[in-house]
């Protein structure tokens, strides 16, 4: 269902603290430090409380699919894609020329 590796990554990926977990799933911080540190074995009612917080806040469970359970964060539901082609993005990284004389292009 949820891992202590999983929770510790979905915390990190919305930068929460035990805390704000705490706070969001109603669940005591000394529980969510317990299950992460691999000390304590919360119950399912509990575990699901910690993942539907986590997940409230926009974090993705990845299933046990041969590649290993995982976290990512979800696309948000008003993400779009900017289709403005009038106007050209240069990142940075793109900026030096790197390409030797007499290149052209």
């Amino acid at each position: 269902m949820l891992s202590p590796a999983q929770c510790r990554a979905a915390r990190a990926l919305i930068a929460w603290s035990k805390r704000d977990l705490s706070a969001a799933s109603e669940i005591a911080k000394a529980t969510v430090a317990g299950f992460e540190a691999g000390t304590l074995s919360p119950g399912e009612r509990t575990l699901r409380h910690i993942k539907r917080a986590l997940e409230d806040a926009g974090v993705l469970f990845i299933p046990e699919n041969g590649g290993g359970a995982g976290v990512r964060l979800a696309k948000p539901a008003s993400a779009s894609i900017d289709t403005n082609e009038t106007e050209t993005v240069q990142y940075e990284e793109y900026l030096k020329n790197d390409a030797p004389p007499g290149a052209g292009g």
